[in-house]
């Protein structure tokens, strides 16, 4: 049974610093992974993708030069590191890997930025 399993997150003020990491488990494969974000009242956004080796990452220029996306193929789990937070980036964040087509979700960590 594939599983993506989310942790971290909490509340931080602006300028400060979060993390949260996603655990795969039940894929026969090492697949790239990616982390989405939904705010209130906005649609699901790509924030972040890394290749299965790690080699590629990609951002949403909206984070650039302040998320720092990671993963330990060891543990079956990618990080993503958040620093320099802002209001805006105030969302429930998913971690998501498609495979064939099929995507699959974990249920979500909040990260919240507020004063």
């Amino acid at each position: 049974q594939e599983q993506l399993v989310e942790s971290g997150g909490g509340l931080a003020q602006p300028g400060g610093s979060l993390s949260v990491s996603c655990v795969a488990s039940g894929f026969r494969f090492t697949l790239a992974m990616n982390w989405y974000r939904q705010a209130v009242g906005k649609e699901r956004e790509l924030v972040a993708a890394i290749s299965s080796t790690g080699e590629k990452i990609n951002y949403v220029s909206s984070v650039k030069g302040r998320f720092t996306l990671s993963r330990d193929n060891a543990k079956n789990t990618m990080y993503l590191q958040m620093n320099n937070l802002k209001p805006e980036d105030t969302a429930v964040y998913y971690c998501n890997i498609n495979l064939d087509g099929v995507d699959y979700w974990g249920k979500g960590t909040l990260v919240t930025v507020s004063s």
